[in-house]
């Protein structure tokens, strides 16, 4: 069964770092576009950064570039998000997806695409001092 399952999530203070983690299985992800997305509560589910499976090509919403850093890796069919200098507002649940779409990136962050062939189950991440 194919799927794709996150890790990394937990509570960290304000200006504190996490990892998350996204594993596929099932599947190999090497042209699979690997997305980012996560979800506050009464929000929209919104994509932050996507990473192309063609030519690595990274892509970031505004409200995260410059602290996040995405990316994969193919050998171990997994992709990272790492996410530094945290805020109260990045709290939410966090969850991969992926997909071999070319306008998947640049769907999931401009146009406001919420499918994907694969979702990982999400990781709940907390930023609270």
């Amino acid at each position: 069964q194919a799927q794709l399952v996150e890790s990394g999530g937990g509570l960290v203070q304000p200006g504190g770092s996490l990892r998350l983690s996204c594993v596929a299985s099932g599947f190999k992800m090497d042209y699979y576009n690997i997305g980012w997305f996560r979800q506050s509560p009464g929000k929209e589910r919104e994509g932050i950064s996507c990473i192309s499976g063609t030519d690595g090509s990274r892509y970031y919403k505004d409200s995260v570039k410059g602290r996040f850093t995405i990316s994969r890796h193919n050998l171990n069919n997994t992709g990272d998000l790492q996410m530094n200098s945290l805020k109260p507002e990045d709290t939410a649940i966090y969850y991969c997806a992926a997909d071999m779409s070319q306008e998947f990136c640049w769907d999931a962050l401009f146009n406001g695409r919420s499918d994907a062939e694969y979702w990982g189950q999400g990781t709940q991440v907390t930023v609270s001092s």
